[in-house]
């Protein structure tokens, strides 16, 4: 298999797609690997490292998707990728089309296998996600006490409180990977910290791990009560399969927030959780709608790149190496949780919440010849 790992261009991205120690790997299989010029120094990683464990260097995204067939990336192409793509591409990355018509529509013209990482799934896991929900469930109440100073906009309380000060009231949607670490580390810096969950078991684990911490069994009448008092939402619900995210805080409930309180909006990759929300980039993370500040970025975790990419890649590298092992068809008949990880597979939508997302078909992947 002959491996391309592109510079990534989404604006704030500095994430890539493997690590020099994962190249030795797939060099060591027999593998090929051409790597983008300083695709790996955001996080760390200079060409001369890639070289040293066997890939080449290419100069130019251009020639890396012309000479690769498995194209290894952290982020969905962007507009300036999409001539690039060909029919013979295995695109493995995160994509997240339930919110990209554009993207979706491209990817089916091309005619090539995108496998998502965000949608592989094992049992009621997902693996590739995890790594970076935990990132950014650990930077979101981080993210929420800097912004909510006076001088960043905020309404000037300080998260942990002060003797005879109550501390900030910190409201994370969601108990998964995202959301725990997002209630762990809010109350390690004092915030008063309420999770909402739809279902009691990830409720009775987090309070195991963290009595302090109150539970409620979520309720749209219950949010539109918490959200009054509110000082920083954490929005982490995750919703399997590839779907959107609901729109839970109308802008009705956002009129009613404080002034001054701060959204942080993990869940934007997916449409986000408010009706106001729309991508912001770690350069201009910020906007404020009805009072309310909401931090939108994309790419939470590419604030980390060094620790994001090494997190990620540990959790990618197996997959990469069984589709590049075994081919494309005999890792997917092998591999059911690589399997569902497909969304686009030769001119078809084969995943059953993008179709809909989009009004498009549904082509069932093991309908396919391949697994005839």
């Amino acid at each position: 298999m002959i491996i391309g790992i592109p510079k990534e261009v989404k604006t704030d991205e500095y994430r890539v797609g493997t690590t020099p120690s994962n190249i030795e790997e797939f060099i060591k299989n027999g593998h090929k690997v051409f790597v983008q010029s300083n695709a790996g120094s955001g996080s760390g990683f200079s060409d001369d490292e890639y070289k040293e464990a066997g890939a080449e260097i290419l100069q130019t995204a251009k020639e890396v998707y012309a000479r690769s067939t498995l194209i290894v990336k952290v982020k969905e192409p962007q507009k300036s990728e999409y001539d690039l793509l060909r029919e013979e591409h295995i695109l493995f990355c995160y994509l997240h089309l339930a919110p990209l018509r554009e993207l979706t529509s491209v990817l089916v013209d091309k005619k090539l296998c995108a496998i998502a990482y965000e949608t592989i799934a094992v049992k009621n896991e997902l693996p590739l996600l995890k790594p970076m929900s935990e990132i950014a469930g650990k930077m979101a109440p981080v993210i929420g006490a800097y912004h909510l100073s006076f001088y960043q906009g905020g309404e000037g309380i300080l998260i942990g409180g002060a003797e005879g000060v109550p501390p900030a009231k910190v409201l994370v949607i969601g108990a998964g990977n995202a959301g725990f670490n997002a209630a762990k580390v809010a109350l390690g810096m004092g915030a008063d910290v309420t999770v909402l969950n739809r279902s009691m078991p990830k409720l009775e684990l987090l309070n195991k791990a963290l009595p302090s911490v109150k539970t409620e069994l979520f309720s749209k009448e219950l949010l539109g009560k918490e959200l009054l008092d509110i000082d920083i939402v954490v929005s982490s619900v995750l919703i399997h399969g590839g779907d959107a995210t609901p729109k839970l805080i109308t802008k009705e409930l956002l009129s009613k927030m404080k002034k001054g309180s701060i959204i942080v909006d993990i869940t934007i990759d997916q449409g986000g959780i408010s009706e106001a929300s729309k991508p912001t980039t770690h350069t201009k993370p910020i906007f404020i709608e009805e009072g309310v500040l909401h931090y939108c970025v994309a790419n939470m975790p590419g604030a980390y790149p060094k620790t994001a990419t090494v997190a990620l890649t540990n959790a990618t590298f197996p997959y990469v190496l069984e589709l590049a092992n075994s081919g494309l068809a005999e890792a997917l008949q092998n591999n059911k949780a690589l399997a569902s990880g497909v969304n686009i597979f030769n001119g078809s939508v084969a995943n059953h919440a993008i179709a809909q997302a989009h009004g498009l078909e549904f082509f069932r992947l093991y309908n396919h010849q391949l697994f005839c």
